[in-house]
Parts: C-alpha cells; structure tokens; sequence
C-alpha cells in the first residue's frame, strides 16, 4: 500500500485537494494521511481543519506554528516554526509521497523540510505567474524541490519545460477545484443571504482582498482605494478575509471599520467550500485580488474586477477586468462587470483551467508513478562548455 501525506494550510489550498482527498482516499491502495496546518488551526482564521473534518477526512497531524503578528519577521518566524513541524510530522508519518499545492511561504517550508527524508514531492500548480506577490519566487523554489508536476495549464507546463523539469515529470491536470465547480448545486440565493445575517431581497457581490506582499508597506493606501469604491454601491459586500500574509491585518482592521459604519456588510473569515461556490453562482461581480477570481470564477460565468498586480502574468479568462488600485478605476471597473452587456458575453464562457477531470488525472499518476531512485535524481539540461582559449582569458 502506497501512503500518500497531503499538505494543507488553509481554505484557498483545501478548495483545489478536495477532489483529490476524496478519490485517494477511496482507494484500497492508498493510505491517506492529512498533514493540516497553518491557518487551518488558528482560531483567528476560521479553525477551517473542522471542514476537512466535516467533510469525512481524518487528520494525521496537526501543524501550528503562525505567529500573532503580520510583520515581515513574523511571516519569516513562522515559515521556520513550519519547517520544523512538517519536519516532525513527517519523522512519524514516513510518507511514500508527498502532494504539496500552490506557492505560499508555508507550503514551501512543507517542501523544503521533505528534502533530508529523501521523500518524492508532487506539486500542483507550479509554472503560474503572479508578479506581484513573494509567492512567485516561492513556487519557483518548490518547483526545483519537486519531483512530480501537474500544472494547471499548458502554458504553466512550458514555464516548468522551460525550468529544466524533465517533460516525463509534468502531467496538465487542470484545477481540480473545477471537478467539483462544474457539478455544483448552489444553495438557494435567499437562504443564502439569510445564513449571514443579509437582507434576501438586495443584490451583492463576493470581496476578497489580499496583501499584495511585494508592496507590503502600501496595504494601508491599497484598502483605502478600495473601499472607498465599495462603500458607495448600492448592493450588500461580502468579504472574505486576507491570507495569514505581511500587512493582513491592515486589511481585516478596515473591513471590520467598514461593516461598523455601513449597513449590509458581511465578513467571514471562511466561507467554506458550499457557500463560496454559491456565493459565486448568484454575486453580481468578485472584486478583489484572489487567484480564485482567475481560476474558479469563469466557470460560474462570474464577472471577476481583478485589482493590481498581485495576479500579474496569471492567465485570464474572457470574464477577467483589470484595473489598477485607484477608487475611480475599481468604480469604473465593477460598474462595467454588473452591466447586463458585460454579462450577456459570458454566455458559453469556456474556462481555460479545466472542464472537470482534474482530479482524476492527478490520482492517476499518484499511483502508478514509480517510486524509485530515478524519481528523486533530477537531471539538469546538458550544456556544451564552451572551450577556453588564451584570447578569452586576455
């Protein structure tokens, strides 16, 4: 039996495993062991593990080592604190393999503190692009750490080619966050803007905003700009709140400012899985930041107003508007996504991260691929020296 651990940090990576976590563990030869850590177990983030619980997932281990600051030093002693508990977990789990997702600061401690226990790693989305956020560089290095590759698109998997990853390593599996979006029956519209405490009648639309961490020190002019946009629309906002990133709690402070002064407002620090697809089945817009506006969003045919450079370099489906952080263009721009025009051109929208099958494409190669040494001995791209004469060395 092969044991498979999965490393899970929070809702965003949860939403992409759920359909994976399911069909490994069906299978009879799978032992699945869930490492859940960082924002997953922290009170101050939703204790979001008690989905994973809900949901009919056992947890192997629990790894807890955010800091209570958002600080540049307090994201770097948390990804510290995380190595040394994936590296703890690991020492009891033994995994065969590891499947590790996306490209935050917590993830690559998971994947850097596998390398001593010479345990192969998978990684789902690798090859993306989002020049605004340290988790660029991130995933790179997680790339070059991993063994095994299933980016989300064919462009993801010529980034990875073009990184000196073996093509037999590289496996386009698409999101599988879409296996359950395509299939989704969302909660009934008015119940489900009962359940936050919202007025069923009025219109709303779906806010999630991120620290974009290349630009940490102006998160605080960033918010401003947007909600000063938000504040004036004549619809309910319902936010989500920020990554466990620097400056997060810039953001959630004037959320919550924002929700004591002005009527409907909800903020919750997770959705959850039902309730964040519904709530993008029936918003009129998303606005904000999140990688989920670009991946999961077009198949609901949802109007997305991406602001800034956080995603910068993600591919955008047809239903994406990018605007800069400035109040007028967010206004501008949230304006054109609640037109009926813009959403009549979404009719037929086809989503380029995937149609549905994701999942079982990534099982497939968890199973069969060999564990061996050829798996863990990456080879680099053969490059003829060039020959030094006396005239180069003049």
């Amino acid at each position: 039996m092969r044991r498979v651990a999965v490393v899970t940090t929070g809702r965003a990576d949860y939403g992409m495993y759920r359909p994976v976590l399911k069909l490994l563990q069906e299978r009879p030869d799978v032992e699945l062991r869930i490492v859940a850590g960082g924002m997953h177990v922290s009170e101050a983030h939703g204790l979001t593990v008690r989905d994973l619980e809900r949901d009919g997932f056992t947890i192997a281990e629990r790894v807890d080592f955010l800091e209570p600051l958002d600080t540049p030093e307090a994201v770097a002693v948390s990804a510290g604190r995380a190595h040394i508990g994936f590296a703890r977990a690991y020492a009891r789990q033994r995994p065969d393999l590891l499947l590790t997702l996306g490209d935050r600061f917590e993830m690559h401690a998971a994947v850097a503190a596998a390398v001593p226990f010479c345990i192969p790693v998978a990684h789902i989305a690798g090859g993306d692009v989002t020049e605004g956020a340290m988790d660029d560089a991130l995933r790179n290095a997680i790339s070059k750490l991993a063994h095994v590759h299933f980016p989300l698109t064919e462009a993801a998997a010529e980034r990875l080619r073009a990184m000196d990853e073996e093509a037999w390593r590289i496996t386009v599996s698409g999101a599988p966050s879409l296996d359950e979006a395509v299939r989704f029956t969302p909660i009934e519209r008015h119940a489900l803007l009962a359940s936050w405490g919202l007025d069923p009648s009025v219109r709303f639309v779906l806010v999630t905003y991120h620290p974009v961490t290349l630009e940490y020190t102006s998160t605080d002019a960033q918010v401003g700009e947007l909600l000063a946009a938000l504040e004036p629309l004549d619809c309910a906002l319902v936010f989500t709140a920020p990554n466990a990133d620097t400056s997060r709690d810039t953001i959630a402070r004037e959320i919550g400012a924002l929700a004591a002064r002005r009527r409907g407002v909800h903020v919750s620090p997770a959705l959850g899985q039902n309730h964040y697809f519904s709530a993008l089945a029936h918003a009129d817009a998303m606005i904000g930041n999140s990688s989920s506006g670009l991946i999961e969003a077009a198949t609901f045919q949802l109007p997305v107003v991406n602001i800034g450079d956080r995603q910068r370099g993600r591919l955008r489906p047809d239903n994406v508007i990018d605007v800069p952080c400035a109040r007028a263009a967010i206004a501008e721009g949230v304006a054109r996504a609640r037109s009926a025009s813009f959403r009549r051109g979404l009719d037929g929208l086809a989503n380029p991260y995937g149609s549905g099958d994701g999942a079982r494409r990534i099982v497939d190669v968890l199973t069969t691929v060999e564990l061996s040494p050829r798996l863990l001995r990456k080879r680099a791209h053969a490059v003829v020296a060039p020959r030094i004469t006396p005239a180069h060395m003049a």
